[in-house]
């Protein structure tokens, strides 16, 4: 008789916890979808100091512009970058 108990009391357990899973699931898929209004501070209207050229413009280009480098330039540089490094072989070579 027990055991019937407990089996009637874990599946109760088990159905409210998948139901409220599914509820859950419903809640935040409706969330994801809803657009919330932004909220109209003064810092909301602030544009990051980043954005703003030196007369106070907004920058509309973009912020990062990369140029081609070969491989042998980018080699180069990394190899002078490591050498110069603290802790370098080449380095503790000339220090002796």
């Amino acid at each position: 008789m027990l055991h019937i108990l407990y089996i009637i009391a874990f599946t109760v357990i088990a159905f409210l916890a998948i139901s409220n899973l599914i509820r859950s699931l419903i809640n935040v898929s409706y969330d994801s979808t809803r657009k919330y209004p932004r909220p109209q501070t003064r810092e909301s209207r602030v544009t990051h100091p980043e954005l703003i050229d030196d007369q106070g413009r907004i920058i509309k280009e973009p912020l990062l512009v990369m140029r081609s480098v070969s491989v042998e330039d980018a080699r180069e540089k990394l190899d002078a970058l490591y050498n110069a490094s603290p802790g370098s072989p080449n380095q503790e070579q000339t220090e002796e």
